[in-house]
């Protein structure tokens, strides 16, 4: 990031600074609502967003420390700036200064996506049944019609209640909304925080990953886990660095641990990587329940997907109340109601444009990349202007395909907004009880339906009508 200059020239990121995209892009975007200056920041990293989606960033500037990129005027040129010593691949071609070549990526994002269809239309033949991996996905792995799934996304996406938080989002920025306001974090108690001032706490608690596991006892019981569960979820739970962003990895057998991967510099744990800690150890916690707490073996695991991400997000709703952080707020029940609603409308967008673009690769299988980029966008376009433009005010905007999912996690996303209504309504469920002894007694209901297992879970189905309700009181409280 310290390599992308603004149209004066200026470097806006610090040395050494990193950024995955999307994950951390979009992250940072988020961060920076609590810096004063961090405007011109978002607006850097929301263009280079953009070019990834419409593939013109150059190719060179990729993962590359070596070379500096104007983006006011896309030139890239040799850096002057080396953050230590280069690899070999990296090596400067030329004096600082010296232009290099900035031909577009070719096509790279669009060409792995289709890789992908074309490997999974091999399958389709072997299931007669599910003919697609659309069908596999809805009928089989999330056991949800295609049809129910976009009811519940369409029903958060098209909500007076969304439209209505935007405007409190407005005055809060004091400012027209932007596109990129659609990852708005203002309603999380840490937008009260400097990232800075977050980063240098998590680096001296969790210098490795193997200090985050060593802490894992006293979060485990700050969360209500009694001394003998704690210590079983410990026997059961490894810490690993990743290169990448972090995920979390179920067991296979009884007898295996599940392992939480994080990222971990090498000077420590930043405040990102604790925070998608907090995200995979809900996902870990869930993992160990639901396989070593079921009756059967044969019922391991919960309905779908989304169902462990609810679990997620609600672990990763408590980190900064598992550093000691967070203080009391009569309005935080608000401020978590609206923010939950914001992040979920955010994400149902980014989900309906993944379904609609795997409908066209089944429906145009002979698609070239560039045909399948102009399709990915001409689709992100069609959903923002049908969903996002009367609420954000501006059209034909293409950011809600930045996701890496689209590229590698074949039709993954839709389960993040099932995962956030129902991580909503376990929530509200949650409300003057104990997580702990709910979250196992949820877990041990094992594979069964969705549908059931929310009746017994919760006492309701799958629907957006408590978190659409949440944020209609929390408006009404905060005054917007």
């Amino acid at each position: 990031m310290h390599h992308l200059l603004a149209a004066d020239g200026d470097r806006l990121f610090p040395k050494g600074k990193r950024l995955v995209s999307h994950w951390n892009l979009r992250d940072e975007l988020k961060a920076l609502y609590s810096d004063p200056d961090g405007l011109a920041k978002q607006q850097m990293i929301y263009d280079v967003m953009l070019r990834i989606v419409r593939q013109t960033i150059p190719g060179a500037v990729i993962n590359n420390p070596g070379v500096d990129w104007n983006l006011a005027t896309n030139e890239v040129t040799v850096s002057p700036v080396i953050d230590g010593d280069l690899p070999s691949e990296w090596k400067a071609p030329g004096e600082a200064g010296t232009a290099v070549a900035g031909d577009r990526e070719p096509d790279t994002r669009y060409r792995h996506w289709l890789s992908i269809f074309h490997a999974q239309q091999r399958l389709d033949p072997y299931y007669p049944a599910m003919p697609s991996l659309i069908d596999r996905r809805f009928q089989r792995d999330r056991r949800i019609p295609e049809a129910e799934v976009e009811r519940l996304l369409t029903s958060v996406l098209s909500s007076p209640v969304v439209a209505r938080t935007a405007r409190l989002i407005e005055r809060r920025l004091d400012r027209p909304l932007q596109p990129f306001d659609i990852w708005y974090d203002g309603f999380k108690t840490r937008s009260s925080f400097d990232e800075s001032r977050l980063d240098s706490l998590v680096r001296e608690r969790y210098p490795t990953a193997g200090a985050f596991r060593t802490d894992l006892p006293r979060i485990f019981r700050h969360l209500g886990f009694s001394d003998a569960t704690a210590d079983f979820l410990l026997s059961r739970v490894e810490v690993d660095p990743s290169r990448g962003i972090g995920h979390a990895s179920a067991p296979g057998r009884r007898a295996d641990q599940a392992h939480l991967r994080t990222r971990v510099g090498t000077d420590g744990m930043d405040y990102k990587g604790y925070n998608i800690a907090t995200h995979e150890l809900g996902h870990n916690v869930e993992q160990v329940f639901s396989l070593n707490r079921v009756d059967y073996v044969s019922l391991r695991g919960v309905p779908n997907t989304a169902f462990t991400e609810a679990f997620a997000f609600v672990f990763q709703a408590r980190d900064l109340e598992l550093l000691g952080l967070e203080e009391p707020d009569p309005d935080l029940k608000h401020m978590r109601a609206l923010d939950d609603l914001w992040g979920t409308y955010e994400i149902a967008g980014v989900a309906l444009v993944d379904m609609r673009v795997w409908r066209w690769l089944y429906a145009h299988p002979e698609a070239t990349p560039a045909e399948l980029r102009e399709a990915v966008l001409a689709t992100a376009r069609d959903v923002w202007n049908e969903f996002f433009a009367p609420v954000i005010g501006v059209k034909d905007i293409e950011i809600l395909a930045i996701y890496s999912h689209m590229i590698d996690a074949a039709m993954y996303l839709p389960d993040y907004p099932l995962g956030q209504l129902i991580a909503s309504q376990i929530e509200q469920y949650l409300e003057n009880r104990v997580l702990a002894e709910e979250m196992e007694r949820m877990c041990r209901l094992g594979s069964i339906s969705p549908d059931r297992w929310m009746r017994q879970a919760v006492g309701e189905p799958v629907s957006a009508e408590p978190m659409l309700q949440a944020g209609a009181i929390a408006l009404q409280k905060l005054g917007g």
